[in-house]
């Protein structure tokens, strides 16, 4: 299987939604036993609507640059990175990166993350930052994260149910 990196387009919208949903039902998974069920609840309701539609305007927004990996004609994964700044310094900040679960191991999401990183660089900006949980459910993206020279800084949210 041969998988090229492209700019995304309108037309990769809805399969992106859909795998990414996928790929990421984990995580959800993981939040779910970290936070317990009534703390769930409350901030994530329904988090594959949420979630298809925060997708779909990473995807379609003016701030930021998206990127597939098309398997033969297919996406299988994408890359977004939004145009920000940190104080006064300029930042590519990858807002999603997702690859469909058929699909993962098979190092797409390196590719990714580095085409996302080349075209950060290349734009002149220069810090890269990328956020994700501390949860199990995020263990693979904060390897993916480090092998590639991101520095994590811990942080931690609290909920509590009232």
């Amino acid at each position: 299987m041969d998988v090229a990196i492209r700019p995304l387009t309108d037309a990769d919208v809805d399969a992106v939604v859909a795998f990414s949903l996928d790929a990421w039902a984990p995580v959800f998974a993981s939040f779910e036993a970290v936070m317990g069920p009534r703390v769930y609840g409350l901030v994530y309701p329904d988090w594959r609507t949420a979630q298809a539609r925060a997708v779909a305007e990473v995807c379609r927004a003016e701030d930021v640059d998206a990127w597939v990996a098309d398997a033969d004609g297919t996406p299988v994964g994408f890359v977004a990175v939004r145009w920000t700044e940190e104080d006064a310094t300029p930042v590519g900040e990858v807002e999603m990166i997702a690859v469909a679960p058929a699909h993962q191991r098979a190092g797409i999401a390196g590719r990714l993350l580095e085409h996302a990183v080349t075209g950060i660089r290349a734009r002149g900006v220069p810090l890269a930052v990328i956020g994700t949980g501390g949860d199990d459910g995020h263990a693979p993206a904060r390897a993916l994260y480090e092998r590639h020279g991101f520095t994590g800084l811990p942080l931690v949210r609290y909920y509590r149910a009232l």
